[in-house]
């Protein structure tokens, strides 16, 4: 999720890998992989043992085996690279594997003689956090010298999208443990890295009073030192980001080596205007999709999953309801009571400010009202039940009726209710 900051309140916004029906926004490289082109013929065969081998000076931490993989026909690549491989020296990694998608799909860079294009998928962990492996798209272009190939680019365009950067692509990763956090920087003050890693650790215990089910119990942060920076390690343009104090990635309703990790970046351009309650809120709010992850699918509406991730940031006495809805309450005392639950379209990056203000700040009272009228462990319950619903048609209700024992229509008009007493 993010946190985006205006009229004194931040909202936060879920960004997810491309899954089914329930996307957000597709980060490059997360859409699933074509079949390979001829990954057990002799060329295919060739590039994986050169994967193999980088992948083994990584993990090595063996910079001259790894710059032996690398082609030396453009000196500006090979000091690119021994760059990046020292930037992440001080990354735990757990594993690093690459696996050969296909050959071909684009236009490989001129490197003079034979070339080839190759996508591939990176798969990493880091020690002590991971369960599941982040995955990444690199789409490469090798060249073929003295009958041996050597990656020479990794700049290469499929669909209009390139391979997914890493932080260590952008600058020297700085490292900061938490007890229950690990947080990545780059380009930052070590205090501030520090002070993210304070609140992250405080934010995970927080989710263990609320969310009784099994999940790592721990977080990965990344500050990149830019919005611009950010907006890279999601695949997207900036423009969608401004105001955003921080994003959750990760694939919903995957378990397991199946599905990547999860990754809370923050924005520092916006994450630093906020205060120290802003700041709790909005990693509080990350790290309960974190916790809810495998419990959330394509059948669960934005409403209750940023809804119940907005209840446990804002579970911290200190803001009435009036604070936290600012645009709601606004709209209320104007005589503009919502009809409905808010729609996904709503929560659309890019969208209306203050609709999307509204959306957040109604999905947050409808989660405060089960938990209020129901009970917190009622809200986990319709949550679940929601989640694990095999069709989107029809899971609220069904989930309404089984754990709350009301309708949708019923619900509606105690939210309503409840919206208009809190705010009116």
């Amino acid at each position: 999720m993010a946190g985006r900051w205006r009229s004194g309140g931040w909202r936060a916004l879920l960004c997810l890998p491309l899954v089914g029906t329930f996307t957000l926004t597709a980060l490059g490289g997360c859409a699933p992989a074509p079949a390979p082109d001829d990954p057990e013929g002799r060329d295919g065969r060739a590039v994986q043992r050169l994967l193999d081998q980088r992948a083994a000076a990584v993990r090595e931490r063996d910079a001259d085996a790894f710059l032996a993989t690398v082609d030396r026909g453009s000196a500006r690549y090979v000091a690119e690279q021994r760059r990046v491989f020292r930037q992440m020296s001080a990354v735990p990694l757990r594993s690093w594997t690459y696996r050969l998608v296909r050959t071909g799909g684009f236009t490989p860079a001129p490197v003079g003689g034979r070339s080839l294009a190759a996508q591939v998928e990176l798969r990493y962990r880091l020690t002590g956090y991971d369960t599941a492996p982040v995955v990444s798209a690199q789409y490469l272009t090798l060249a073929r010298r003295a009958g041996r190939w050597y990656v020479a680019s990794d700049d290469g365009v499929v669909d209009g999208k390139r391979g997914t950067e890493q932080l260590w692509d952008q600058g020297t990763v700085d490292v900061v443990r938490g007890a229950h956090s690990l947080v990545l920087g780059v380009g930052q003050d070590r205090r501030v890295l520090r002070a993210v890693a304070g609140i992250a650790d405080r934010a995970v215990p927080a989710l263990g009073r609320v969310w009784p089910h099994e999940w790592a119990g721990r977080v990965v942060v990344e500050v990149p030192d830019s919005l611009g920076r950010m907006a890279a390690l999601l695949g997207a343009s900036a423009d969608g980001y401004r105001g955003i104090a921080a994003v959750t990635t990760g694939e919903v309703g995957g378990a397991g080596d199946e599905a990547p990790a999860d990754r809370v970046i923050v924005n520092p351009e916006a994450y630093q205007v906020l205060g120290d309650f802003g700041r709790r809120v909005v990693v509080t709010h990350e790290t309960a999709h974190v916790a809810t992850r495998t419990a959330t699918s394509a059948s669960t509406p934005l409403w209750l999953s940023e809804g119940f991730a907005d209840w446990v940031g804002y579970r911290t006495p200190g803001r009435t309801p009036r604070q936290v809805a600012p645009e709601l309450t606004d709209a209320v005392v104007a005589g503009r009571l919502p009809t409905s639950l808010p729609r996904d379209d709503d929560f659309r990056f890019g969208s209306d400010p203050d609709r999307l203000s509204r959306a957040y700040e109604q999905g947050w009272l409808a989660c405060r009202l089960i938990a209020d009228r129901w009970g917190e462990r009622k809200l986990v319950d319709f949550y679940r039940a929601v989640g694990r619903a095999p069709e989107r048609s029809g899971a609220v209700e069904s989930a309404l009726r089984k754990v709350l024992g009301v309708s949708l229509t019923e619900f509606t008009a105690l939210w309503q209710k409840y919206v208009a007493t809190e705010l009116g």
